[in-house]
């Protein structure tokens, strides 16, 4: 029984799967676990915050059990977090730009799971003020749910699934998403994270969003590439993927519309709606460990109150610091 207390909790049904699917053998777990971690020396130029054994576990299944390949995502995940500083001080349900963001809805993700156990993301694309919101802080929100559902083991095993609805998403807001930060928000995703992804499905997607996905698929890998589905504004489609009866009335489901705040109440507890300092952290999340001084800390911005600045002076520099690389809007058509 020793063996699979790694797998304590799961159920018969998502062992099995993990065995048909994953190539997950109770049996040798643990060796497979410590083959993945007995390459970590092979890259001393990275700090692996996390050598446990369901840590290791998750990488193993996000790659069906390759070793090598589990290794090469468990190194992209920390690699990503010491190239991206910024994104990841301060990365729990509190800080002021992901607070802000989950309030807002991004990421939405629905109570129930899909026929195949998957969980739900959603995305309301026009929902996003970006005055309010930063594209960085948005990802960070998006990475730091995923960081909090991957701790079940069942969504290891069984994935995710996002949807975007782009419907009244304005060319102006499109004009914001550059290479640089559509570029970021891939490697942090599809590069860098354990997580199975069984689909991207975009909705109501404009023309503008359509050109912008023929200019992002160089990086796309052909597996990713093969789980996005432009269903336009055909349902039916969607609900030969995803059953109407997971999904909310926004999408021709059976459910309820989405409350944006259902995810946010989640992550943030009695914090949700106190828009004053936050003493309660539901979640801290592991990140790169940095020296902060008591200097840094009184330097950092305390959240406002909404209705004394909606635009925070620190919204848009991680913005400028990652266009920088290229300024070029992919939509300048002019």
């Amino acid at each position: 029984a020793e063996m699979t207390h790694l797998q304590a909790g799961l159920s018969p049904e998502t062992i099995e799967k993990a065995r048909l699917e994953l190539n997950e053998n109770p049996d040798i777990l643990h060796q497979d676990i410590q083959q993945v971690r007995d390459m970590i020396i092979t890259r001393p130029d990275i700090g692996f915050l996390r050598t446990d054994d369901a840590f290791i576990l998750r990488f193993l299944r996000a790659r069906k059990f390759h070793q090598t390949e589990a290794f090469r995502l468990l190194a992209q995940y920390f690699q990503y977090r010491q190239l991206n500083l910024d994104m990841f001080k301060n990365f729990k349900a509190d800080d002021p730009g992901i607070k802000r963001a989950l309030t807002d809805g991004f990421p939405g993700v629905l109570e129930n799971r899909d026929h195949c156990g998957r969980k739900i993301l959603l995305l309301f694309a026009a929902n996003w003020d970006q005055s309010r919101n930063s594209f960085i802080d948005i990802l960070r929100a998006i990475l730091l749910s995923l960081e909090v559902l991957i701790e079940d083991q069942e969504l290891q095993i069984n994935g995710f699934i996002l949807i975007i609805d782009w419907s009244n998403f304005s060319f102006k807001q499109a004009s914001k998403l550059t290479p640089s930060i559509l570029k970021l928000a891939i490697e942090g995703l599809q590069d860098s994270f354990p997580a199975r992804f069984g689909g991207v499905h975009f909705v109501n997607q404009p023309w503008y969003i359509h050109a912008l996905y023929t200019l992002i698929k160089p990086f796309l890998k052909d597996k990713t590439r093969k789980r996005i589905f432009l269903h336009g504004n055909n349902l039916n489609s969607l609900h030969q993927l995803i059953h109407p009866e997971c999904l909310p009335s926004e999408f021709g489901g059976t459910l309820p519309p989405y409350d944006m705040g259902t995810w946010a109440r989640t992550l943030l507890g009695p914090d949700y709606s106190d828009e004053n300092e936050y003493t309660h952290t539901s979640y801290n999340a592991m990140h790169v460990k940095h020296a902060s001084s008591n200097l840094e800390r009184e330097a950092s911005p305390k959240p406002m109150k909404r209705s004394q600045s909606v635009v925070e002076a620190g919204t848009l520099k991680h913005e400028d610091q990652v266009e920088s690389e290229n300024t070029q809007p992919l939509l300048a058509l002019d």
